[in-house]
């Protein structure tokens, strides 16, 4: 070859990127597919159609469902797909900017990405892990809920407060001083400094409290076992009424009294209920037809008890002191038997008769003989019953006498000393006294040797005739 025929002569191209660094070498009268766009050789025959065809892709930056197969650091791709311009990074391809709008989140966000929910109309921005929330904190179907910051017109000027809102409707204002707002606010005639609750709503705090200046008692109806209404609450600065057991969980007790007179405490699980007050009572009133009594009362002077009235007792009475009866009245017992010396160990007992002098009269059980004894002055014999009668005189001398059951009586002798009249009736069964033995032998007339003559005697008398 000629030297005047070099300039003719053919050297392959270096295509460099930006930076310098080589990325491909194109052979002469070929076409290179390293990148994303042909890149022709020189003399490449074909290269019109593939440079406009290069031209046409980077118009829609190869708007495609699918990336570029070889793209270049800084490369642009429309994804067809998602309908978003995204930039290659160098190992992927990320959205180049703005938000996408749709109802679902991207399946392929790159960290601040933002994305519009279009179904509840709410912006999300993508953290590298997840989307997160910007805002607004409701969605389009809550309707506005939550804080809004809004200015009020009053009589002083226009207030700036926080407004809470659920579902549209405003619950609470939290401001920082008292105004009254000039336009009509649905269930605020005042605003507070502080929170002020909607008063349409019947709105309440709901939650626990660990502190409160006020209690409202104007409510009785609990919205709940749990929530109870003030009214409901017992107060100490009034009197006041509860339907319910009131316990008081403290050995310490109850303290009633202008002077703290009647106390109720507990120890060792004993209960005292005490009068404090030196010298006063402790009473126990009824109301007996309208009229005021006083049927029990504890008397503080003497440290007595006075019972006014009828005294039923059930049970066992056991009195240790003396038991004195003052009126004059008889003592009724409606039991069958009064029983002495309960449980005490074998001792005379009975009933005891106090007389003007000091020999009382006394009836009781003598223990050591076994026999009821009566008596007066400290003298005191053996009460007879039938029992100890005998029917035999002569073998149980000194005993009371009985007869038998066929009416006979056996004693050694009888003495009689009364003087009887004449026995003149034949059923008489008396025992005849010596003037009446006396008698009979009188009517005994003399022996004669005749009868007896009317003139010779009375009635009744008895005549011995001896014969001649």
């Amino acid at each position: 070859m000629w030297p005047e025929d070099n300039k003719y002569k053919q050297m392959a191209y270096i295509i460099n990127k930006t930076d310098g660094t080589a990325i491909t070498t194109i052979t002469d009268g070929t076409v290179d597919n390293t990148t994303s766009v042909q890149l022709f050789g020189k003399s490449f025959s074909g290269f019109g159609e593939g440079l406009n065809e290069n031209l046409v892709k980077l118009l829609e930056n190869s708007a495609s469902t699918s990336a570029p197969s070889a793209p270049l650091k800084g490369e642009l791709w429309f994804d067809t797909s998602t309908a978003q311009l995204k930039v290659y990074n160098g190992t992927s391809f990320e959205p180049s900017a703005g938000a996408k709008s749709q109802n679902s989140a991207p399946t392929t966000p790159s960290a601040g990405d933002l994305w519009h929910d279009s179904g509840n109309d709410q912006l999300y921005v993508y953290t590298g892990s997840a989307f997160q929330l910007v805002g607004p904190v409701f969605t389009a179907g809550q309707t506005l809920s939550g804080w809004k910051i809004e200015t009020l017109a009053s009589a002083g000027g226009n207030k700036v407060v926080s407004s809470m809102f659920a579902g549209n409707t405003r619950v609470a204002i939290l401001s920082k001083e008292d105004f009254t707002p000039s336009v009509t606010q649905t269930g605020f005639a005042a605003v507070k400094a502080g929170f002020t609750l909607n008063s349409t709503l019947g709105a309440v705090f709901d939650g626990t409290s660990t502190q409160a200046n006020q209690i409202l008692v104007s409510g009785t109806s609990n919205t709940s076992s749990t929530v109870i209404a003030g009214g409901n609450f017992l107060r100490s600065d009034v009197a006041d009424t509860t339907t319910g057991a009131l316990t008081v969980d403290t050995d310490s007790g109850i303290i009633i009294g202008g002077s703290q007179e009647l106390t109720v405490t507990v120890a060792s699980n004993n209960v005292t209920i005490a009068q404090t007050s030196e010298d006063k009572d402790m009473k126990f009133t009824v109301n007996d037809g309208g009229t005021t009594k006083t049927p029990l009362q504890l008397t503080g002077a003497d440290g007595g008890v006075d019972i006014t009235g009828d005294l039923t007792i059930v049970g066992n009475l056991n009195v240790s002191g003396a038991y004195n009866y003052t009126s004059s009245n008889i003592v009724e017992y409606t039991d069958t038997f009064l029983k002495v010396n309960t449980g005490g160990s074998e001792a005379d007992a009975g009933l005891i008769v106090e007389t003007g002098d000091t020999d009382d009269a006394r009836i009781f059980y003598d223990v050591s003989a076994n026999v009821w004894s009566a008596g007066h002055g400290q003298s005191y014999s053996q009460v007879i019953r039938l029992a100890d009668a005998v029917v035999d005189g002569n073998s149980a001398k000194e005993k009371v006498l009985k007869t038998t059951a066929a009416g006979l009586v056996t004693v050694t002798n009888v003495s009689l000393a009364a003087v009887g009249s004449a026995i003149t009736s034949t059923s008489s069964v008396s025992v005849p006294t010596t003037g009446q033995v006396v008698t009979f032998v009188n009517r005994f007339k003399q022996v004669a040797t005749t009868d007896p003559s009317d003139s010779d005697g009375v009635d009744g008398d008895f005549y011995f005739v001896r014969e001649a």
